[in-house]
């Protein structure tokens, strides 16, 4: 066994105080990690990450407790994805952090960076979520892509990916009338003039069904198309809803009617939709709303000011205890919060997993959430030094 300071993790951007560099154990076999860990390790907020025998990075995790849950796995009962990994393990590193708050942070930050393969959440190739596109020429429709489409008309979201939002997608493309069919299709609109008169049929029965126009075999004309494409563009941004309106109006009627089959179907069809306008809206929300500094002791006294910004940490930086500090916490303040949000999809799609991290904290630490102030609450506080 030996302990060794491990070289090179990259800095820690949400400890401004700075931490002690990360501590390395390492053993010939994983039940030897155990009694060093015993001992050196501390009861502490902070993150480890296991080594394999090869010295790669194969698992970042945090903890509030890093001694109890690092000794965790060596105990009798663990799951086998917790077997597999502490069996491939030849050495773990442990870095201690000022909260609970930092550790989680910080193993994102570690996630991100190195992409151990045993890790899924924090790897934007590995997410399990989506984005919900409307486009493709020359007859845009709503499809799912794991990244945000080019060329597209609009991008919405993330929303998890799953059986739910493909149900809620095809829903949204029967609404209003729009194609799924595959792009190698040809489309072909009605003012469109073909050289012989030929007799087209439509390639899928959807148009008969009433849920879709019917570009592929010239039923619509491309304004009537369009006009659908930017129904749809309206549903989905959240400008226009009533839609969903006439959905449930309809529910009703046939529900009066006894048409109970009828209503049934309206139901289904209310609540995918339903579903998916309030993940959107989420999404939308969690944007134009979380922007505050939230205050995280670190248990000896001092805290960490995080200046959450758009839904996710932008920066860190001590709580101040002098002019000195006052003054730095509130230049970074006003740069932080002077800088508008961006609405591009790339850096909502680089920045979510940051931002679920701080929705799900406040989610579960509810009382917490009395402790925020606002950027000039915090300016306030700053200008007293």
């Amino acid at each position: 066994m030996r302990t060794t300071p491990l070289v090179d993790w990259g800095r820690n951007p949400f400890e401004p105080a700075g931490c002690a560099p990360p501590t390395l154990i390492a053993a010939d076999r994983a039940a030897g990690l155990r009694g060093p860990l015993r001992q050196l390790c501390p009861g502490r907020p902070g993150v480890y990450g296991m080594l394999d025998q090869n010295g790669q990075l194969i698992y970042v995790g945090k903890a509030k407790d890093l001694r109890k849950r690092l000794l965790g796995y060596f105990r009798k009962g663990r799951d086998r994805r917790t077997r597999r990994i502490i069996r491939q393990a030849r050495a773990i590193a442990f870095e201690p952090c000022s909260s609970e708050f930092a550790a989680l942070h910080r193993e994102l930050d570690l996630i991100r960076r190195w992409r151990p393969r045993w890790n899924v959440q924090g790897q934007p190739l590995r997410r399990l979520f989506a984005f919900v596109c409307l486009g493709r020429a020359p007859a845009p429709y709503l499809f799912l892509s794991r990244k945000p489409a080019a060329r597209s008309l609009g991008c919405f979201g993330p929303v998890p990916l799953g059986r739910r939002v493909r149900d809620a997608v095809r829903r949204v493309n029967d609404l209003f009338r729009l194609r799924d069919c595959p792009q190698t299709l040809e489309m072909i609109f009605a003012e469109q003039k073909q050289l012989f008169h030929l007799e087209l049929s439509a390639g899928c029965p959807r148009h008969d069904l009433g849920t879709c126009l019917g570009p592929c075999f010239a039923a619509c004309t491309r304004d009537d198309y369009s006009t659908k494409v930017r129904s749809a563009q309206g549903f989905l941004t959240g400008t226009d809803r009533s839609a969903l309106a006439a959905i449930e109006q309809a529910m009703r009627r046939a529900a009066v009617a006894q048409e109970y089959e009828l209503a049934a179907s309206y139901r289904d069809r209310l609540a995918s939709l339903g579903w998916l306008v309030e993940k959107l809206d989420h999404v939308r929300d969690l944007r134009a709303r979380e922007s505050y500094i939230y205050p995280a002791p670190d248990g000896r006294g001092r805290a960490t000011w995080y200046l959450i910004h758009g839904g996710r940490t932008a920066a860190a930086i001590a709580a101040p205890r002098d002019a000195g500090s006052a003054l730095a916490a509130a230049d970074l303040i006003t740069a932080t919060y002077r800088q508008p949000l961006s609405d591009h999809i790339l850096e909502l799609y680089e920045h979510w997993d940051g931002m679920c991290l701080v929705r799900s904290w406040f989610r579960r630490h509810p009382d917490e959430r009395k402790k925020v102030l606002t950027s000039d609450e915090a300016l306030r506080q700053c200008e007293q030094w």
